[in-house]
């Protein structure tokens, strides 16, 4: 299993329930990443993007025992979004957001592919530093680039203490 996150230089991934900065490469390389399989989001998260991911099978993890959506799997905890996936290749599956979602998943998660933001605006919902800590490692990193004056780079990071299948 894999997390897609895009960060600022603080490891702030959002702000009011949504994106601070959005950077039309990193969307193309999200898509390129997580087309044909599965994206595991967060109510919030969802709302946010305001419909199901094309070509993904897509599952909203919601503690809102009333909520559904149209073309979305509806789950209510992290056994029951495990049991939905087990069949799937672990590859291809792709923990996408929220901050609550993240932190449950990330234990499980093999590779974090994450989007680098130099930038720092107000942030109220942070990612776990993966620099800091023992169990991630780079696994690669591509070159600095630039999107509308802000500069960002994909960096790939392993899970040293989960197994890859």
């Amino acid at each position: 299993m894999n997390i897609v996150v895009a960060v600022n230089s603080d490891w702030g991934i959002g702000y009011n329930n949504t994106q601070s900065i959005v950077i039309p490469e990193d969307r193309m390389h999200f898509k390129e990443l997580t087309d044909g399989g599965v994206v595991i989001a967060g109510r919030k998260t969802f709302k946010d993007i305001g419909r199901p991911l094309a070509n993904r099978k897509n599952i909203v993890m919601s503690r809102d025992r009333s909520f559904k959506a149209a073309g979305v799997f509806v789950e209510h905890s992290v056994d029951a979004v495990l049991t939905m996936i087990a069949d799937d290749d672990t590859d291809n599956v792709f923990v996408i957001g929220g901050g609550s979602i993240y932190e449950l998943f990330l234990p499980m998660c093999s590779v974090a592919y994450v989007t680098k933001i130099e930038a720092a605006p107000p942030s109220d919902t942070y990612f776990h530093n993966l620099d800091e800590s023992p169990i991630w490692s780079v696994a690669s990193q591509g070159e600095a680039c630039e999107s509308g004056g802000v500069r960002y780079s994909f960096v790939v990071y392993e899970n040293c203490a989960v197994e890859s299948v």
